[in-house]
C-alpha cells in the first residue's frame, strides 16, 4: 500500500484489514477517533509504538506524556506541525522512504 491508497483509505468506514497496529492507530487518529487510536497505540510494545503513542499524546497537547513516549521511540519531541509528523510516521509505518 503507498501513502496515496492509505490516505485514501480513511475514507471509508472501517481501516483495512491488513494494516500494522501502529498504522492501524494513526488511522483512526486521521478519521477523528483519538481515544480509540490511543487505545491502540498504548498496547504496541516496540519503538514504533511508542513513536505513535508520543504523537498522539503531543496532539492531545499533554507534553510532558509527549516526551516520555519520545524517550520510549528513542526520540526527541519533533519541532514540526502535528500534519507533517503523522505524514512522516505513516511514511514509517509503510516502510517508505
Amino acid at each position: 500500500m503507498n501513502f496515496e491508497e492509505y490516505l485514501k483509505s480513511i475514507e471509508n468506514d472501517s481501516p483495512p484489514s491488513q494494516l500494522s497496529e501502529t498504522l492501524t492507530s494513526l488511522w483512526w487518529d486521521k478519521k477523528g477517533n483519538w481515544d480509540r487510536a490511543h487505545t491502540i497505540a498504548q498496547d504496541i510494545p516496540t519503538k514504533e509504538g511508542s513513536a505513535v503513542h508520543a504523537y498522539l499524546h503531543r496532539e492531545e497537547g499533554v507534553l510532558w506524556n509527549a516526551d516520555y513516549w519520545y524517550s520510549r521511540a528513542g526520540h526527541n519531541r519533533p519541532n514540526i506541525p502535528l500534519i507533517e509528523e503523522w505524514r512522516l510516521l505513516v511514511q514509517e509505518m509503510l516502510g517508505l522512504p
